[in-house]
């Protein structure tokens, strides 16, 4: 059960985003994946709760709202596999 935000402030860390989610349910853990090259944030995070039901309270009430001087985006994350492939597509069969 893992959440996307996106549009996060340069200035986000990840207890900032646990503090912020733990109102709404236990946070099981965060990250903010940071540019390869630079090191920098890439103005994203996750967070994993360890409910659907917190979870989807947690997106309901913080979608769009103003977040340390930003309109987060807050969705479900979608799981890729290692390439990076969303798993949904990864199983597809062709059509002849």
């Amino acid at each position: 059960m893992t959440i996307f935000i996106g549009n996060l402030s340069w200035e986000t860390e990840e207890k900032d985003l646990i503090d912020l989610f733990s109102t709404y349910g236990q946070v099981i853990r965060s990250a903010i994946p940071l540019d390869k090259v630079t090191k920098r944030k890439r103005g994203f995070g996750f967070v994993e709760m360890n409910s659907k039901k917190s979870e989807k309270i947690a997106i309901d009430d913080l979608q769009d709202i103003e977040w340390m001087g930003r309109e987060i985006r807050v969705f479900k994350a979608e799981q890729r596999d290692s390439s990076g492939i969303k798993n949904k597509f990864r199983n597809k069969k062709k059509s002849n």
